[in-house]
């Protein structure tokens, strides 16, 4: 009974070197049957002689997974609250945007028709000329099929400030994350460097060379001064376990009606593994056998987030896989391993 194929998986992969550091919960609404964490926040190299350990609480760049932790309980937040709608073009939110059909919903579905990626901190001189270099984007934007893009959520982040009229990481905090307990995870983290895993080594999201440490890894996001609706946020596993716990049980939501909770998961686009919801992806059919209404999202650094109503259960999985360098091609497995064991143990156990 229990975990130990999950525990025994973790334990090569780390003896492995890849990636260095992980942090693995399995979330229900009673609490977590098991947690696991371990390996290097940081790997030694010529500047830097002992490496820094890992454990629980350790903060990991959880990448695109903001976009779903802060940027769409926000947006849905404001739904809610009557003070706009999904439907509303985000156009209407968004000051000296373009006429644009691209609405709030379309952005979240990842239809706007936006380009899913741009280095605009390498051409932008500033977060301003950023966000006009962006928002100029829905000029040329038709919704359409799912094409994933980050464009979508930093207007949503945007959108989300003139709505609300406060900064996003505030919002955020005091919104989202505060209510629901998380008390490590945030935008711009004021941890000791110790405390925070590291990630790519000398790689393109910076003009100059190093490790990224302790600053968003993502490059947009560095540039906007580390806060954006796609990317910026970092917390533990403890935190995103509290995250998905929350959504299994919708009716005691501290943030979110039932209601709204119901909404993110009905408005649906795409087909087979492309199916989409509102923020989040459906089908992982590659990670094992989870059940129809499983909702999950990835984030490039290694990080991932899947929750399974049907079983009553989530995972959490973190990690600095990109660290010291990418190795995209071994991420993808690694991710649908840890699930498919954990999946495998749900089997046993349930």
């Amino acid at each position: 009974m229990g975990y130990p194929a999950v525990s025994g998986l973790l334990l090569r992969q780390l003896a492995a070197g890849f990636p260095p550091a992980l942090a693995v919960r399995v979330c229900t609404p009673a609490g977590s049957p098991y947690a696991a964490a371990g390996g290097w926040a940081r790997l030694a190299d010529a500047g830097f002689p002992e490496p820094v350990p890992a454990d629980a609480g350790t903060l990991f760049d959880l990448a695109s997974l903001t976009k779903v932790v802060a940027t769409l309980p926000l947006v849905l937040l404001l739904h809610q609250r009557g003070r706009w709608s999904i439907d509303d073009p985000v156009a209407r939110w968004l000051p000296g945007a373009p006429s644009s059909p691209v609405t709030i919903s379309d952005c979240l579905l990842h239809v706007a028709g936006l380009i899913p990626h741009r280095p605009y901190y390498e051409t932008c001189a500033d977060p301003a000329e950023i966000r006009r270099a962006v928002i100029a984007e829905l000029a040329d934007a038709v919704p359409g099929p799912i094409d994933y893009s980050d464009l979508g959520f930093m207007l949503l982040g945007w959108a989300v400030e003139e709505c609300a009229g406060e900064p996003l990481a505030e919002l955020a905090s005091r919104e989202i994350l505060e209510p629901l307990g998380m008390t490590s995870t945030g935008y711009r983290p004021q941890a000791p460097l110790r405390r925070i895993a590291a990630t790519e080594v000398d790689g393109d999201q910076r003009s100059g060379s190093g490790v990224v440490w302790g600053a968003v890894h993502d490059g947009n996001a560095f540039a906007l001064g580390g806060v954006s609706g796609h990317a910026g946020l970092f917390g533990t596993a403890a935190d995103l376990g509290r995250f998905a716990g929350a959504l299994l049980t919708p009716d005691r939501h501290p943030v979110l009606s039932a209601e709204t909770i119901a909404l993110m998961t009905a408005r649906r686009t795409g087909t087979g593994t492309d199916a989409r919801v509102l923020g989040w992806r459906l089908r992982p059919d590659s990670w094992g056998d989870w059940p129809d209404g499983t909702i999950w999202h990835t984030g490039f650094t290694g990080t991932s987030l899947l929750i399974a109503p049907a079983l009553d259960v989530a995972v959490v999985l973190l990690s600095n896989a990109v660290h010291p360098v990418r190795r995209l091609d071994l991420i993808g497995a690694f991710r649908a391993s840890v699930h498919r064991a954990v999946r495998d143990a749900l089997a046993v156990t349930g």
